[in-house]
């Protein structure tokens, strides 16, 4: 399997780093030498991302944390293997409940929207199947980042404080307090510089450690974060926590011009990058810089994207099957749709009948794409006290139309945002992949393999290239360094284009490829944040 065209020396933001025996990417420097630490004492690519990802939960809480949920997938051995860690809803939950509560869309943060976090069960699945260190080992520098503090990177700080300042504005219940004690414990967030340290943090992590997920799960941990989610009347309950386990899946792809892009299943929306990339494989792209190539990719999204805002939910819920959203036959239908003038897609009718993310490898050929987050940045807004664990609030993404796909449900698991990548060729790993951030996510795996395969640019190009975002209708966003030219040829194309002042909403993407030959790791990572890669 030949990969030269990966290798082609691209002007970038960044150099791509190279390396033969292992290699961690992701968004905070310290974060990835927590897993390259890992690495150097003997794990392999498994323990290095669950080491990074705990690590995450501390010095990047403006993302995630230990009460978020997380997806991998892992090739070892050969083989890939999907790991869904996202929890369901409660079973006390339902839209009645909800509406007469006075609400006509699920809340976005407080207590309501609290699913079973799914995270901490991710790491225990993966160290159990595939770890070579124990749990314990795996997560020790997670916990003295936790125990001993660290400093805030630049990205991380400006983040942390518009989130207190926002924060501060419209939390105003005591139930908000923790929050507050954790993350802005002087009465202030930490600038950028500051250290900050969680000493409840640490303690909570080490207990998982100890118990491989026990106490968050079946004890201590479960009993604080249920009787403080029942104190504000919430509705996640010690029996949600008890039943919970992380779900082995088998993962979907599609075939896109010799390679295979794999995804995560539904409840995750990785399945509208694969249904993009099947609209798009119809097409010619000869060249990347062109109206009539930017023009295609949007249509292509667009309609993915409005199907699978349309269908996708827990797949024991979906009204169209994974395998018909991939079909030929559905592809064809949509593409057909597209023609030289931008269009509002309606959802298909079917024939009768907001994230960290990491990649990890090692020397061995073991590689895993993992991401974890507490949507929204920050979460519901809920931390339980003393303890640092910020509860995601994943349930807002239910819809209280009970003829929805992805209506509210007792223990149904929601449309999910979060979604890692992979990339095979010939049955071998070419590597993870990923970008982070809401809705832009199926987006930036769209537009990082076409620029992979279709533009021939290697990880850090194709990651800093100029990215764009469909928002809804013939409403599109593009940074500020989009050609110009282009702007004014889509806009006659009946586009209406958007100029970002800032990179902050399009995504922030990691990425590992290996060559089959020599084992060299080349990787890539996003210029748009604090991104590091430690390597060796």
């Amino acid at each position: 399997m030949k990969l030269d065209h990966l290798y082609q020396p691209y002007s970038s933001v960044r150099n791509t780093i190279f390396a033969k025996n292992g290699m961690v990417a992701t968004s905070q420097p310290l974060a990835a030498q927590a897993g390259l630490s890992i690495l150097r004492k003997g794990g392999n690519a498994i323990d290095a991302a669950i080491a990074t990802a705990a690590a995450l939960t501390v010095v990047e809480p403006t993302s995630n944390g230990i009460g978020g949920d997380a997806f991998a997938l892992v090739w070892t051995n050969g083989k890939l293997h999907g790991l869904n860690g996202s929890g369901p809803a409660p079973k006390s939950i339902s839209i009645d409940d909800i509406k007469a509560r006075g609400h006509e869309k699920m809340p976005t943060y407080g207590v309501i929207p609290i699913t079973v976090p799914g995270a901490p069960a991710a790491w225990v699945e993966l160290s159990k199947k595939f770890g070579k260190l124990p749990l314990q080992d795996v997560l020790q520098p997670a916990i003295r980042y936790a125990e001993d503090g660290y400093p805030l990177t630049p990205i991380l700080g400006k983040n942390w404080m518009a989130t207190y300042k926002r924060f501060k504005e419209i939390f105003k219940g005591e139930e908000y307090q923790p929050w507050f004690d954790t993350f802005a414990p002087n009465g202030n967030a930490p600038l950028i510089g500051d250290i900050w340290r969680s000493p409840g943090h640490a303690a909570t992590l080490q207990s998982i450690a100890e118990t491989d997920g026990e106490s968050f799960y079946r004890g201590e941990l479960a009993e604080k974060i249920a009787d403080y989610i029942q104190k504000y009347d919430g509705f996640l309950s010690k029996e949600d926590l008890a039943d919970f386990k992380a779900e082995w899946v088998e993962p979907i792809s599609t075939h896109y011009r010799g390679y295979d892009v794999w995804e995560i299943p539904p409840n995750g929306q990785g399945l509208v990058a694969l249904m993009a990339l099947n609209i798009a494989r119809g097409f010619d792209f000869t060249e990347k810089e062109t109206v009539e190539t930017y023009h295609k990719q949007i249509e292509a999204m667009k309609l993915a994207f409005t199907d699978g805002k349309a269908f996708i939910t827990d797949q024991r819920h979906m009204k169209l099957t994974t395998e018909h959203l991939l079909s030929e036959e559905y592809a064809r239908t949509r593409r057909e749709l597209i023609e030289d003038m931008a269009l509002v897609p309606d959802p298909y009718k079917p024939p009768s009948g907001g994230t960290v993310y990491l990649a990890a490898a090692d020397g061995e050929g073991n590689m895993v794409s993992f991401i974890q987050s507490n949507y929204m940045g920050f979460g519901s807004g809920i931390v339980i006290p003393g303890t640092g664990i910020a509860l995601q609030n994943r349930g807002h993404d239910f819809s209280l139309d009970p003829e929805h796909s992805n209506a509210l449900q007792p223990g149904k698991k929601t449309y999910h945002t979060i979604i890692p990548g992979f990339l095979t060729k010939d049955n071998q790993a070419v590597g993870p992949f990923g970008v982070m951030g809401g809705y832009m996510q199926p987006q930036g795996h769209f537009q990082v393999v076409m620029n992979t395969v279709d533009f021939h640019l290697n990880p850090q190009a194709a990651l800093d290239a100029p990215r764009w975002q469909w928002i809804e209708g013939k409403k599109i966003v593009v940074e500020a360094n989009f050609p110009n030219h282009l702007v004014q040829a889509l806009i006659r194309l009946g586009h209406q284009i958007e100029i970002a002042p800032d990179t902050g909403g399009f995504g922030r993407g990691q990425i590992i490829w290996r060559n089959p030959e020599t084992g060299v790791l080349m990787g890539g990572t996003e210029s748009r944040t604090d991104g590091s890669i430690a390597a060796w």
